[in-house]
């Protein structure tokens, strides 16, 4: 597959992007190539291969769940600017 001139500002006019002749060129050469070597990679057999999930051979190790802070509430309040009960006050963002 190759792409050429006309493919390339026929998709920039689709996208709403302004390309340059120049641009359009350099875009057609880089796409040709990224197209090339994906035919190479489709002439690799790859039927016996198993699909990779990972490149490391280790499991996530498992734990339990656990709270290991409690009731520090208070502690977490002090860093407030303001203080208003048990919520945070910022400043307004939206006007």
């Amino acid at each position: 597959m190759t792409i050429d001139l006309k493919t390339i500002k026929h998709i920039a006019r689709l996208s709403r992007i302004s390309v340059t002749d120049e641009k359009a060129k350099k875009l057609a050469v880089d796409l040709n190539s990224i197209f090339d070597f994906i035919e190479k990679l489709n002439e690799l057999k790859t039927d016996k291969i198993q699909p990779l999930t990972s490149i490391a051979e280790t499991t996530l190790k498992l734990r339990n769940d656990e709270i290991k802070s409690k009731n520090i509430r208070e502690e977490i309040i002090k860093n407030s600017p303001e203080k208003n009960e048990d919520y945070f006050v910022v400043p307004k963002v939206i006007e």
